[in-house]
C-alpha cells in the first residue's frame, strides 16, 4: 500500500495539494513520476493561471500500469465479494473525511462553484462507493431447473482489467460510477483522467489506496490520442468504460471491437423538458433552473437545453426563468456566496460563445442574456459566460440540435401534446428527458413515448447511486449507477452443469 497521504484537517491549500500531486501518476498503490517524465499544464478556469503540471503518461506508462493491475487482479478476483465490499465501504467512510479537501480541488481545476457544485459532487462520490460496497453480496448466480439428472447453475465472474476514461465536468462522480462497480465485481482498474481535471481524482485514488491492495486502483493522466488510445488498445484491457463525446465514443467502440471486448459509453445528450399548462409554474421554473444545471454553467450531459413550454404559460414561464437566473451570483468559484463559476477551457468558452452568436443571427430569434459577469479584476481573464435563454429558434436549429455543453437553453412554445413529443424525440440523442404535468394519463403516455433512457416527471435530480442511468440512440450504450451496471457490465455469466446420474 502507499505511504499515508496528507491527513484531513492539515489545512493545506488546494494549491499545496496540487504541488504534492503534480507530475505524478498512481500505480501499484504509490504516487510515482512516470517513466516518460512528460507533463502538461493545468489551469484554473476562473483566472487562467497555471496551477500545476500534470503527468502526461505515454504508452510505456500505460503498459506498466496495466501490467500492475493485471497481476493485482489475480488475487483480488478470488477475494470473496463480501470482503471486497467491506473494503469499498471503508473507502467511502474515509472519503467522507476528505470531502471538503476534494471539493476545493475540484473547484480549483474545473472552475465550478464550491457551494452549489463541488461540495455536492464530493458527497455523492463517497456515497457511490458506499452503495456499491453494500450490494457486494448481490454477485449471485442462478439455479436452472433444466433436468432432474443435472445440477445447472450460473455464476458471475469478473472480466479482468478495466480501462476507465472519465471527463472533466463531474470527474469524481463519473469516476466512482465506473470504479466502484468494477472493483466490487472483482476487476482491477486503470483510470485515465481528463486533461483539464486530473488532480482531484488522483488525490481521491491516493486516499483509497491506503485501504485497497496495491495495484487494484491505478490512475494515469494524459490526452486521448496518446494515453487514452494506448489504454483502449492494450491487449490486457478486458473492458472499456467511457464518458465523453460521441466522436470519441465511436472511436473507442471501433478500437474495442478489434479485440471483441465489451464497452460502456455515456456520450451526452440534448435533453428535452416538456412543461404542460396544468403545472405549478413557479415549481416548473425552479425545475428548469435545476434541469439546465445553470450553476454548473450548463456543463452537463442531462442539461435541459430544449424547454418546450405550453403556449398558455409561455410568457409567464420565460419571465420567471429570467428573474431566477438574474438572482444568481457569478464570481470566484471558491467564494461560498458564488452560485455560478467558470467554464472549463478556452476552447469550450469559444465554442459556447460561437453557438450564442449563431443563435442571435437566426431571423426572429431573441437571446435573453441573464445574470452579471464578475466585477472582480482578479477574474478578468476567467472563462465566464452569462446564461442565455433563446426564444424564436426552431427545434431544427443547430443550437437546438447540437450539444453545446454551456449555459444556453431554448424555450419553444407548443400546443398539441402528440406534436411536442415528436419534437422532443427529434434528436440524435436520447439520454434524459423530463415531463412536467399534473395529469397522470398524460404523464404515463409521455414517459412511454419519450425516447430517452432516464425520464423523470415533475423533477430532474442528478444521477444518484441506485438509479439505473444510461441513454439510447447516440447517447451511448449500457447503464451506470445501479446493480444492473455491476452485474451486466463488469462481470460475465458462466454456466456450469453437473451430471448427477
Amino acid at each position: 500500500m502507499s505511504s499515508s497521504p496528507i491527513v484531513p484537517g492539515s489545512n493545506l491549500t488546494p494549491l499545496a495539494l496540487v504541488k504534492h500531486l503534480e507530475n505524478k501518476v498512481l500505480v501499484g498503490g504509490q504516487l510515482i513520476i512516470p517513466a516518460s517524465k512528460k507533463t502538461f499544464p493545468v489551469h484554473n478556469p476562473a483566472t487562467m493561471e497555471v496551477i500545476g503540471q500534470a503527468a502526461h503518461a505515454q504508452k510505456e506508462d500505460v503498459d506498466s500500469a496495466v501490467e500492475v493491475a493485471r497481476k493485482a487482479q489475480r488475487e483480488w478476483r478470488h477475494m470473496d465479494a463480501s470482503s471486497r465490499g467491506r473494503l469499498i465501504t471503508q473507502c467511502a467512510e474515509l472519503l467522507d473525511q476528505y470531502q471538503d479537501e476534494l471539493a476545493r480541488l475540484i473547484t480549483l481545476e474545473t472552475g465550478k462553484a464550491l457551494r452549489t457544485e463541488s461540495q455536492v459532487e464530493a458527497k455523492v462520490f463517497a456515497n457511490t462507493f458506499r452503495f456499491y460496497g453494500g450490494i457486494a453480496l448481490e454477485m449471485k448466480g442462478e439455479t436452472i431447473p433444466f433436468s432432474d439428472s443435472m445440477l445447472s447453475i450460473t455464476i458471475r465472474e469478473p472480466l479482468g482489467v478495466v480501462g476507465a476514461i472519465i471527463p472533466w465536468n463531474v470527474p469524481l462522480l463519473l469516476m466512482s460510477l465506473k470504479v466502484a462497480p468494477a472493483l466490487v465485481a472483482g476487476n482491477t482498474v486503470v483510470v485515465k483522467s481528463a486533461e483539464e481535471a486530473p488532480f482531484a481524482v488522483l488525490r481521491a485514488a491516493e486516499i483509497m489506496n491506503t485501504i485497497l491492495p496495491p495495484g487494484v486502483l491505478n490512475i494515469l493522466s494524459g490526452d486521448g490520442p496518446i494515453t487514452g488510445e494506448a489504454l483502449v488498445k492494450h491487449p490486457s484491457i478486458s473492458k472499456v468504460t467511457f464518458t465523453g463525446s460521441v466522436e470519441t465514443g465511436k472511436l473507442i467502440y471501433k478500437n474495442s471491437s478489434e479485440k471483441l471486448i465489451p464497452v460502456t459509453l455515456e456520450l451526452g445528450g440534448k435533453s428535452p423538458m416538456i412543461v404542460c399548462e396544468d403545472v405549478d409554474v413557479e415549481k416548473a421554473i425552479k425545475g428548469a433552473m435545476a434541469s439546465m444545471r445553470f450553476t454548473r454553467q450548463g456543463q452537463s450531459c442531462t442539461a435541459a437545453s430544449r424547454i418546450f413550454v405550453h403556449e398558455l404559460i409561455f410568457d409567464h414561464f420565460l419571465e420567471g426563468l429570467k428573474a431566477k437566473l438574474n438572482e444568481l451570483k457569478m464570481g470566484d468559484p471558491m467564494d461560498p456566496t458564488t452560485d455560478i463559476g467558470a467554464v472549463i477551457s478556452p476552447e469550450q468558452h469559444l465554442k459556447i460563445l460561437n453557438y450564442i452568436e449563431m443563435g442571435k443571427k437566426e431571423p426572429g430569434a431573441t437571446a435573453h442574456i441573464c445574470s452579471d459577469l464578475p466585477k472582480d479584476s482578479k477574474l478578468s481573464k476567467g472563462l465566464f459566460v452569462q446564461p442565455v435563454i433563446f426564444t424564436g429558434l426552431p427545434n431544427s436549429h443547430q443550437v437546438n440540435q447540437e450539444e453545446i455543453f454551456g449555459p444556453v437553453t431554448a424555450l419553444i412554445p407548443w400546443r398539441d401534446f402528440d406534436q411536442v413529443i415528436e419534437q422532443a424525440n427529434d434528436s440524435t440523442y436520447g439520454l434524459a428527458a423530463t415531463l412536467w404535468t399534473n395529469n397522470l394519463t398524460r404523464a404515463l403516455k409521455g414517459v412511454h413515448q419519450l425516447e430517452a433512457g432516464f425520464v423523470q416527471v415533475n423533477q430532474n435530480i442528478v444521477v444518484q447511486p441506485g438509479l439505473s442511468y444510461g441513454g439510447v440512440k447516440s447517447s451511448g450504450l449500457g447503464k451506470e449507477a445501479s446493480l444492473e451496471s455491476m452485474l451486466e457490465h463488469f462481470t460475465h455469466k458462466k454456466t456450469i452443469i453437473f451430471n448427477m446420474d
